[in-house]
This record gives C-alpha cells, sequence and structure tokens, in this order.
C-alpha cells in the first residue's frame, strides 16, 4: 500500500470516529415486530 493511501485511510477512521456518517439502512424498521403480533393475536381472540 502506498503512503498516501494509508494516510488517507487514517483521515477517513479518525473523521468518521469522531463525526460518524449517518447510515439510515442501519436505522431502518422492517415493519411490526413481535410484540405487536402477540398484541394484535390477543385482540383478535376476543
Amino acid at each position: 500500500m502506498e503512503p498516501l493511501a494509508i494516510v488517507v485511510r487514517l483521515a477517513e477512521a479518525i473523521r468518521d470516529f469522531f463525526v460518524p456518517r449517518y447510515r439510515p439502512e442501519l436505522h431502518y424498521m422492517r415493519g411490526p415486530g413481535p410484540a405487536s403480533r402477540r398484541t394484535f393475536k390477543q385482540h383478535a381472540l376476543r
């Protein structure tokens, strides 16, 4: 690896440590979870 590439990767790592980038795919909720299914089934049985 050439020296400039090492410096660039180090600078990116430092920047990401102090100012992390927002990655929406990490926070995306894919729908209702198991707790809401249990609640819905309890209400449906009444």
